[in-house]
């Protein structure tokens, strides 16, 4: 029985389009998280040295080596919003 090689030209573009989604998909999360694997399953911790890393670094990724803090550090606490 011969096989139909009309048929193995959309199956060929359907493989090759999810060659693509997958490409696109891989790049748009690297791109996102700069370049790192994203992160899962974040507890509170993580959530706030996230978000202490975006205060010091201006990005929820990017982290800091440096051990004194800017002085724009000083000025995104949260003890200057609690009423006294």
């Amino acid at each position: 029985m011969p096989i139909p090689f009309t048929a193995l030209i959309p199956f060929g573009f359907i493989v090759a389009m999810y060659g693509v989604t997958g490409a696109s998909l891989d790049f748009v999360s690297k791109y996102k998280n700069e370049g790192k694997p994203p992160r899962y399953a974040l507890d509170i911790w993580d959530k706030k040295m996230m978000e202490r890393d975006r205060c010091l670094t201006g990005t929820m990724r990017g982290q800091s080596t440096n051990p004194i803090a800017p002085p724009e550090f000083s000025r995104n606490s949260a003890w200057y919003l609690r009423s006294q």
